[in-house]
């Protein structure tokens, strides 16, 4: 199969440089008209809504309103200071299972305890490894 001429197509060059411009097909139109009468219908909408329309009222709510996000309040759990990981998240699971936790953070704080035993697992790889160099460059 022969190759192409490496400069037949160039970055920001149009195939067709005669063709269609951008914004004058059928979308553009409608789209137009379409910006042209937006303040209409939203006064519309706000006349329908204020005479008791409850499908305009929500629809003007929840486009000019954005939704309510919950929230979670942060919660002190008592985790033991110099206990194993395995011990700390007993404590998250417990804490979780009374209900002085809700199930989102303690998953969050499972996820955190889970991340610190992979730092805690390099920490302690890192240093095996050192000790077993050492060893082998103290060797005659």
């Amino acid at each position: 199969m022969p190759k192409k001429n490496a400069t037949s197509w160039q970055p920001g060059r149009s195939g067709n440089p005669s063709g269609r411009r951008p914004g004058t097909g059928k979308v553009a139109a409608l789209r137009e008209q379409i910006n042209e009468a937006v303040p209409n219908i939203v006064k519309a909408m706000v006349e329908r809504a204020l005479d008791g329309d409850p499908a305009a009222a929500r629809l003007l709510v929840e486009r000019a309103i954005p939704a309510l996000r919950p929230e979670e309040r942060p919660v002190p759990v008592a985790l033991p200071a110099d206990a194993p990981l395995a011990d700390q998240g007993r404590a998250i699971l417990a804490a979780a299972a009374a209900g002085e936790l809700a199930p989102s953070q303690a998953v969050a704080l499972l996820s955190g305890l889970s991340a610190m035993a992979k730092l805690v697992e390099t920490d302690e790889l890192a240093a095996r490894v050192a000790a077993l160099e050492e060893r082998a460059h103290a060797k005659p």
